[in-house]
């Protein structure tokens, strides 16, 4: 169980205006966040420079929640969170390197300090394109032995972490809430998955409610973690960009995956690109830059039945058909157990099923 020492840093941390920086000050001066908590708002002042406003709110904060450590030491037993400070072993040591680490990280499941880690965003509204390229680029790069960190949103980074979960690897979600709340809503067994293979972490405490302001600080956590980003698709103003200028500031690479010139969410790619981002075809073009060996497909040496080769030949990678647009693409009458040989196809690896219930090839030719 944790020391009194992280939870009175935790409830520091939610201090208005004090933030990360000013904070690892205050612990250069004093060893115990305890302490720090019960000095007065002039003592403050001394040790680091800060306007009398601010030292006024840290102090009504204080007064206001006399028992704020001892409350957060309670919501994270009972809602099964682990906490983790920058003094911390656990802490990520790649996240130590950025311009304002988070003095504090909740989390849910298990967090590993050297962690081999690309980050993974891109649009919330989606292509089929980007959708393939998310799934394909999470399961490949988890197969290699990366983990992949993203921000479990709709659109490229659901796809990504369930790429990863397909392929039984490691993912983390870095979210701008607490970890204990779901957002979206409909990834609640997402993030439940990405805990048991994973993390699910945060620098806002249990309950914090999904607020805009919290998602730009909460895109330098993605992009810190990880020794490189990929943007798989976005448009010209998306927060995936935003993400990987946090990466560029901080000396990470970036990738871009290339999409049609016609298409306004790869905009946000083509000029990443453009700006010097590497452009990226296929997961091994990050294998190969970070020096990971090459991994073999998951179709090699998989066998097919006439039947599954027939539904095979009907499907493409880059765009998933329902079982109905199957249905009509195959000569009427020779398929009469069409769901279980959907079925037995994605558990060989040869085809995916995504969230609408299409299916598509899971490997590019």
């Amino acid at each position: 169980m944790k020391s009194k020492q992280a939870f009175h840093l935790a409830a520091l941390a939610e201090c208005p205006g004090l933030g990360s920086h000013r904070l690892r000050l205050l612990l250069e001066h004093y060893s115990k966040a305890e302490t720090i908590w019960r000095l007065p708002a002039a003592e403050l002042a001394q040790q680091v420079p800060m306007p009398r406003k601010l030292c006024e709110a840290v102090d009504a904060f204080r007064h206001e929640h006399p028992s704020r450590p001892a409350e957060l030491f309670e919501l994270c037993a009972s809602r099964h969170i682990h906490l983790c400070t920058i003094e911390d072993e656990l802490y990520p040591n790649i996240l130590k390197e950025i311009f304002s680490p988070p003095v504090v990280l909740y989390y849910r499941g298990t967090l590993l300090p050297d962690a081999l880690r690309i980050a993974m965003v891109g649009a919330r509204r989606m292509s089929r394109y980007g959708e393939a390229l998310a799934l394909e680029f999470g399961r490949k790069l988890a197969e290699a032995g990366m983990t992949v960190v993203s921000g479990a949103a709709r659109g490229i980074d659901t796809c990504a972490h369930r790429g990863v979960l397909d392929a039984e690897g490691r993912t983390v979600a870095v979210l701008g809430c607490g970890v204990d709340v779901a957002y979206p809503r409909e990834n609640r067994r997402l993030l439940s998955a990405i805990a048991e293979r994973g993390a699910v972490l945060s620098e806002y405490s249990p309950g914090t409610p999904p607020l805009p302001a919290f998602f730009p600080a909460r895109n330098r956590i993605i992009s810190g973690l990880a020794q490189g980003t990929l943007v798989v698709e976005a448009a010209r103003r998306s927060g995936s960009l935003i993400t990987a200028e946090q990466a560029v500031s901080e000396g990470r690479d970036v990738y871009a995956i290339p999409g049609s010139v016609c298409s306004p969410t790869s905009e946000g790619c083509h000029h990443l690109i453009q700006q010097g981002a590497k452009l990226v075809i296929r997961p091994a073009d990050i294998l190969e830059d970070c020096g990971f060996p090459p991994v073999a497909t998951r179709r090699k040496n998989v066998r097919m039945t006439p039947e599954e080769r027939q539904i095979y030949q009907v499907l493409s990678f880059d765009h998933a058909l329902s079982m109905d647009e199957i249905i009509l693409s195959l000569p009427a009458g020779e398929l009469s157990n069409l769901s279980f040989m959907l079925l037995n196809m994605e558990l060989k690896g040869l085809i995916v099923e995504n969230e609408l219930h299409a299916y598509r090839r899971a490997e590019r030719e």
